[in-house]
């Protein structure tokens, strides 16, 4: 969609979510932000203010469906939604031990994937009445494959990748435009606690440009670098006796402390 005039973003604080606010702050646009960090929220919305946009904040759980609920709906009454961002999401890597530890699992679940459902259902049918509207979710290209490293967060994208992209074809009926945004490795305070080799680290101002430009256009996935998409997509893609080996890890895992 081009020149969206009512934008949501969650995850707002920083990361992708505060630079596609940033992207998107112009005069004539309402923002509503989202995240956990009052603060760094508060910077992201005085930048985005500072471009001309108007802008609402909230600190709300995404994981918390019926703050979501009152929230979203809230805001759409007043300013019918043209485009949510549905970006809020965290990674917990397994780092040197087997798992994460079970409640690490439990919240990227919560907010990776109840966090995306619960940013987008309050809109859905709000939309598709209206016959217009574009909803983005962010997924990742770890969701193409089974990532040993970080099991959890891989399974959590390859949700919001499927979801997102039957939701596509569910909606395209009643004018609602989906897209599945399945950005490679990119520098963000998510990515500077990775302790494991990121193949085509890319600028975060590059992939912000990417994203919005795929937005822009109504593209139903927005996946890149080409290289780790082409790379991920074909390992999901292999048989199993051939990816399985693939995706194992070389060393064994450190055992965690029993409870």
């Amino acid at each position: 969609m081009k020149n969206p005039q009512a934008i949501i973003i969650t995850g707002a604080s920083s990361g992708l979510g505060a630079g596609l606010a940033r992207a998107y702050a112009a005069p004539g646009v309402t923002l509503l932000l989202t995240g956990r960090n009052q603060a760094r929220l508060g910077e992201v919305a005085a930048d985005c203010e500072g471009r001309g946009a108007q802008v609402l904040t909230a600190v709300v759980d995404v994981a918390d469906r019926e703050a979501m609920d009152q929230l979203l709906t809230h805001f759409d009454r007043a300013h019918e939604t043209d485009l949510v961002i549905a970006n809020a999401g965290i990674g917990h890597g397994t780092g040197r031990y087997l798992m994460e530890r079970a409640h690490q699992t439990a919240e990227v679940v919560d907010i990776n994937v109840a966090g995306v459902t619960n940013t987008v259902m309050p809109l859905v049918n709000r939309m598709a009445t209206r016959g217009r509207g574009q909803i983005a979710v962010m997924a990742s290209v770890a969701g193409y494959a089974a990532i040993s490293y970080s099991p959890t967060y891989a399974a959590s994208k390859a949700f919001v990748k499927h979801w997102g992209e039957a939701l596509r074809g569910r909606l395209k009926p009643f004018g609602v435009a989906v897209t599945t945004l399945c950005p490679g490795f990119v520098r963000s305070p998510m990515t500077d606690a990775n302790r494991f080799p990121m193949p085509f680290l890319m600028d975060h101002d590059r992939a912000i440009k990417i994203m919005k430009r795929g937005l822009e256009a109504g593209q139903g996935r927005v996946s890149f670098p080409w290289p780790v998409t082409w790379a991920a997509g074909l390992l999901g893609a292999l048989p199993s006796f051939i990816a399985m080996p693939l995706m194992t890890l070389r060393r064994r895992a450190k055992l965690p402390p029993l409870d």
